[in-house]
């Protein structure tokens, strides 16, 4: 497992991840390790920089963001250390703070037990994310061009075309989002498409719904709107 920081294009599927990752651990966890781990997972949210890989926060602002006193944040940031999920990256010294970064590969691999709870789209995912490719010593973040074939224009329908459109415009959010939706229908100017779970659904909602709309839109003008659903959610 080798899984490079999340920054670029797909940065921001794979940052979700992760913290998906964590939380779903933390509540599988018994109260002192879910205890850390929310602390970990807010400071993460608040101060870490993807972009640099650095967290570099005094511990006096940690206990404001913990709500604890700082001999606390000394004791919890030990054992982040101890678990492999910091690494010191600068060392502090006289008038400058630690700089840490984080270790993915060992944080996915610690809360692996927990990604089942999260859908079996989520496990899929993260296994293809850090698992190498067979033959091969690098790891493959996400599907490429030879193994998400473009979708079928057999049926001719108007999500078929603007899936197409989508496939050609981002093959990687198409393979990891897009090609699981199904067709569902339309009503009006909304068409419906199916999501195979809640988190699934949720996450398209939140991040490509927009690109989805537009894509439908360039394939039909009757459509304006675009409704995700998971199973056993009713309009």
């Amino acid at each position: 497992m080798a899984v490079t920081h999340p920054v670029g294009r797909n940065a921001s599927a794979r940052k979700y991840d992760i913290l998906t990752a964590l939380g779903a651990s933390a509540l599988a966890s018994d109260k002192t390790r879910r205890t850390l781990i929310l602390r970990f997972l807010t400071l993460i949210t608040a101060r870490y920089n993807w972009r640099s890989a650095d967290l570099c926060v005094g511990r006096a602002e940690m206990a404001r963001l913990w709500c604890v006193d700082e001999r606390t944040v000394k004791r919890e940031m030990a054992k982040l250390k101890a678990m492999g999920w910091l690494t010191v990256k600068r060392p502090g010294a006289r008038g400058r703070i630690t700089s840490y970064r984080l270790d993915l590969d060992r944080i996915l691999s610690d809360t692996r037990a927990a990604w089942t709870n999260v859908g079996e789209d989520f496990v899929a995912r993260l296994t293809l994310e850090t698992e190498p490719a067979a033959g091969q010593g690098a790891v493959v973040a996400f599907p490429g061009s030879k193994t998400v074939p473009a979708p079928d224009l057999g049926d001719g329908d108007e999500w078929s075309l603007a899936a197409a459109v989508l496939h050609t415009e981002d093959i990687q959010s198409y393979g990891a989002w897009i090609r699981p939706l199904t067709r569902q229908g339309r009503r009006g100017d909304l068409l419906l498409l199916m999501a195979p779970s809640r988190f699934h659904a949720h996450y398209v909602q939140t991040h490509l719904l927009d690109r989805i709309t537009r894509a439908v839109r360039r394939i039909d003008d009757g459509l304006d709107r675009v409704a995700i659903l998971f199973p056993g959610a009713t309009l």
